[in-house]
């Protein structure tokens, strides 16, 4: 099965040549599955040529807001319905979670409650509390109407979103490990997050997540139009 992923964000420069960048993430993420990926360096404008290049498209993370004005996000967003329309399966990681829900009707913002940093427990709907680590200020904070919340926690209500058989998307990162986040939390978060919850995140480093449950769900997904 081939994979398109849509980039629309770049790590931070320091931490590439250790841990690459997004797409090498989620290749790394959803190895052995007998994928094959394309990457579409769309926050530099580069989109796929038609929605029928790959058999399932993923949206990763960027550092933008869903609701800034870059010249990229209408043609992604347009791009998103079409996929949608036309029932080619869409997966989306942070930014991409909120794009494809802001493109099919929904809202995002920047989150009054601030940000979610570090390893975090979700409620995933029929399998129980996952660990995952999670970056991100924004959330979806009202619904597209054929969207089903999935997974949650106290701080985002809305952490995981299915449309029928059509896209599965997800608010935290199964794509970071430790490392990455560790890397995020010494060059990305400080004077952006407060202190205190960068040294909580930190802490929060050393106990596992379930990076191999959450690939399981978006393979399923691809491959069955089904996350569990």
């Amino acid at each position: 099965m081939h994979i398109g992923i849509l980039q629309t964000g770049h790590a931070p420069e320091a931490l590439v040549d250790q841990f690459g960048e997004y797409p090498a993430m989620f290749e790394q993420l959803l190895s052995g599955n007998d994928f094959t990926f394309d990457t579409y360096p769309v926050e530099d404008m580069v989109l796929p040529g038609s929605i029928h290049a790959a058999d399932g498209w993923l949206i990763t993370g960027s550092k933008h807001g869903a609701y800034e004005d870059h010249p990229w996000i209408p043609p992604l967003e347009q791009f998103i319905r079409n996929c949608y329309g036309a029932e080619v399966p869409l997966v989306g990681i942070c930014f991409g979670h909120q794009i494809i829900a802001q493109a099919l009707g929904g809202h995002v913002e920047k989150f009054k409650g601030g940000w979610s940093v570090g390893r975090k427990l979700y409620d995933f709907d029929g399998i129980g509390d996952l660990a995952v680590h999670a970056w991100h200020q924004d959330q979806v904070t009202a619904l597209p109407s054929d969207a089903k919340v999935v997974a949650s926690n106290d701080f985002c209500a809305n952490a995981a979103l299915v449309y029928d058989n059509r896209a599965f998307t997800v608010q935290p990162h199964p794509e970071y490990g430790a490392g990455f986040i560790e890397g995020l939390i010494t060059h990305r978060g400080p004077g952006v997050v407060p202190d205190a919850q960068l040294a909580a995140a930190r802490e929060s480093l050393a106990a596992p997540v379930d990076q191999p449950k959450l690939a399981d769900m978006i393979a399923r997904f691809f491959k069955e139009r089904r996350y569990a």
